[in-house]
């Protein structure tokens, strides 16, 4: 019997990417929907660094470098339901007082396990922890809970940043306050979140937890920091001051890149390759500069991973976020 050769693989790399979207773009039917970066225009005078502005709003902007976010977001919220499908629906509980203060529990279905809470993106405006639920099944298996927030959009509350990131931390402090009642241990407490997610997991983990709710100040044992943004001065600048009601203060208070002194867990910080210049930027300086603090970080670059792509990953034991999560919570993948 002639055995049948594998299929040769060949290594796309970036500028190959770019060459065949540049290509494409030949074609005006294809043009629109498959442009990578910022739109063809006269380059105006510098912003940030060496963006114009059009250029800035675009390496702000997940859709200019990600022609496929809206399916891959979509494959998300279908797949989430798949998981409730396979291992059942979440425990729903309140850790606030407002309608959208709440947060789903996949339990692990045993006692004493660590806890996993997941804050999603969405550019701070969309996301719900019903469409994160994608993730649940990895940890249940690997013997975690997952938990998953609700937290109010931005534009719903004045463009406030802080009111998000003060529902994200009484919702973490709820958890670990509430963890025994679903079977947690308080003592195991891991947090990590995406893109905006990212960004309020960084401000959760400069939190002083002791000081505003009464809890251990190492609470948390260790974050995951997914394609975020940890410094807010050229998001200020950006597109995003739209619908952010940015002031110093805010912009101050709300960049945890500003505030590393009062990190005490240690961290992950993970971006890929095919996300945005700026997104990759970030994360390389919040690391950089965690690790000069003299601070555990660990920085993970993942290759060829676009921003939504990176999200995904964190469902798969062998992704780059699946991993880093894994690996710090010192689970194996599909044992409990």
């Amino acid at each position: 019997m002639q055995r049948s050769r594998p299929a040769r693989r060949y290594p796309i790399s970036r500028r190959t990417m770019l060459a065949a979207t540049a290509a494409l773009a030949a074609s005006p039917a294809l043009a629109k929907g498959c442009r990578i970066g910022p739109p063809p225009h006269a380059k105006g005078s510098p912003v940030f660094l060496d963006y114009d502005q059009v250029e800035l709003d675009a390496v702000y902007d997940q859709r200019s470098y990600e022609p496929l976010i809206m399916q891959v977001s979509q494959r998300l919220a279908s797949n989430s339901e798949a998981t409730r499908a396979r291992i059942g629906v979440p425990r729903r509980a309140a850790y606030g007082p407002s309608e959208i203060e709440k947060l789903d529990i996949y339990r692990a279905g045993r006692t004493n396990a660590p806890v996993f809470v997941y804050i999603h993106g969405g550019t701070w405006r969309w996301g719900s922890a019903a469409d994160s639920g994608f993730a649940a099944e990895m940890f249940v298996n690997a013997g975690a809970h997952y938990v998953a927030l609700d937290f109010s959009d931005v534009t719903a509350v004045g463009g406030d940043l802080g009111v998000l990131a003060a529902q994200v931390r009484r919702g973490i402090a709820w958890v670990y306050d509430n963890a025994e009642s679903f079977g947690g241990d308080p003592s195991r407490i891991y947090i990590g979140g995406h893109s905006s997610g990212g960004h309020l997991c960084g401000v959760a983990l400069v939190t002083e937890w002791r000081k505003e709710f009464g809890i251990p100040d190492d609470a948390v044992k260790g974050g995951l920091c997914m394609s975020g943004i940890y410094e807010l001065a050229p998001v200020q600048l950006s597109w995003r001051s739209s619908y952010i009601n940015f002031t110093g203060a805010m912009t101050d208070a709300m960049s945890p890149q500003r505030h590393i002194s009062a990190l005490t867990a240690p961290i992950v910080v993970t971006y890929g390759t095919f996300e945005t210049p700026e997104f990759q930027r970030q994360s390389r300086d919040f690391a950089a500069e965690v690790k000069a603090a003299a601070k555990p970080v660990t920085l993970i670059e993942a290759p060829n991973y676009a921003h939504m792509e990176m999200a995904e990953s964190l469902g798969n034991p062998y992704g780059p976020n699946g991993r880093a999560a894994l690996g710090m919570m010192r689970l194996a993948p599909g044992r409990s």
